[in-house]
């Protein structure tokens, strides 16, 4: 009787073990096997959110087929405590391998939802794009100013608590209370924003934020950035430049900012500007003209009149010499590097040619007549 028992006990001992060797098998099978997921979606790993959580909540969504199997691969792998949160775009029937791959490796988040606000010179704009999962297609969803009616599909994602990429991108030439002003209105920032920025001090860039971040700390960042920039580029200056200090040359950088948007120009408009002060001629810019009128609050919105052209303001270089005493915007990076890295030439006239670039000229006499082609463009445009 013992032995019987004995045998049968072994027979079963034997077809558990067989039994199990074929549910690993299994396993392992449906582990390292395309997934379920039939189209590219994305995915959120909230931030300290737990293995299990995070295995309930790729089965919901349709990734995996098993939050079991997919937890005791993370364990049998050792990545069970290397989850990194973030949002990943999951591509279709991908496996419960590859999914713990994507979520351990620590990539930068892939958000669905990105909205840039946009502050330019006159205005500043939200705009809301979506990146369609599974393809290299970003579509818009909604463009709004900071005074619109805000949008419902906006609002919808914001209310829902869906995640948003969110991001700041500052234009070249904007001043600090144009920035300022504009950043006040973001309702996805917080916080006070405290003392005007100096100006010139803020770094023109896109920044990454998150919904909630301090305006000030915003505004720190751009002005660290725009220190690094500076003493950067103050390092590679040229020798015997006619700006003596990193403070000179980001005012000369200011105005070389306001007076071109043509990137190919900024080395021939800086050397126009540097010739001028060595000569001691006056700069006669009329962007300076337009801040002694403004201060750099708001846009001027009409021509200078003649008597501003004559009029004594500190920034004012038809009427003072040399540089004014402070920045009039906020230039760009390469702004600055132009001021300190001036193209050679003899030039020391300009004028807008009609093509949105300039006319440059040697001497008087080929200047004025620059100028004349320039009045009869006008002209022909005013008459269109």
């Amino acid at each position: 009787m013992w032995r019987a028992l004995a045998s049968n006990v072994l027979t079963i001992l034997i077809v558990a073990f067989l039994a199990l060797i074929g549910i690993i098998a299994w396993g392992q099978r449906e582990y390292t096997a395309p997934g379920p997921l039939a189209e590219a979606t994305f995915f959120e790993v909230p931030r300290g959110a737990s293995l299990t959580r995070v295995a309930d909540d790729l089965a919901e969504a349709g990734v995996i087929s098993s939050p079991t199997i997919f937890r005791l691969g993370a364990q049998y792998s050792e990545l069970d405590d290397d989850l990194k949160f973030g949002n990943y775009e999951v591509p279709a029937n991908i496996s419960m391998e590859e999914v713990l791959g994507l979520l351990t490796q620590g990539a930068a988040s892939s958000y669905r939802y990105v909205a840039t606000y946009v502050i330019r010179v006159a205005d500043a704009e939200l705009r809301l794009r979506e990146r369609i999962p599974g393809q290299d297609r970003v579509v818009d969803i909604a463009v709004f100013g900071p005074d619109d009616p805000v949008p419902a599909a906006y609002a919808d994602l914001v209310q829902a608590g869906t995640p948003v990429a969110y991001r700041v991108s500052i234009a070249e030439g904007a001043t600090s209370w144009q920035i300022t002003d504009a950043l006040s209105k973001a309702e996805f920032l917080t916080g006070e924003i405290g003392p005007l920025p100096p100006e010139g001090s803020l770094a023109p860039d896109t920044y990454d934020v998150t919904r909630g971040t301090e305006r000030a700390a915003l505004l720190a960042r751009m002005s660290a950035a725009q220190e690094r920039i500076l003493a950067e580029a103050w390092a590679a200056r040229k020798d015997d430049l006619p700006v003596t200090t990193p403070e000179e040359a980001l005012i000369l950088a200011s105005i070389i900012e306001k007076e071109t948007s043509v990137p190919d120009e900024r080395g021939v408009v800086s050397s126009v500007f540097v010739n001028r002060l060595r000569e001691g001629m006056r700069l006669q810019t009329d962007p300076t003209v337009i801040y002694g009128v403004t201060r750099g609050v708001g846009t001027l919105g009409r021509g200078i009149r003649q008597s501003e052209l004559r009029g004594e303001t500190p920034w004012n270089t038809y009427v003072i010499p040399g540089l004014p005493p402070t920045p009039i915007a906020n230039p760009g990076r390469d702004a600055i590097f132009a001021a300190v890295n001036p193209d050679d030439t003899d030039y020391i006239f300009f004028v807008a040619d009609g093509t949105g670039g300039h006319a440059f000229a040697e001497t008087l006499a080929e200047h004025n007549r620059n100028v004349s082609r320039w009045r009869e463009i006008e002209a022909e445009r005013r008459a269109n």
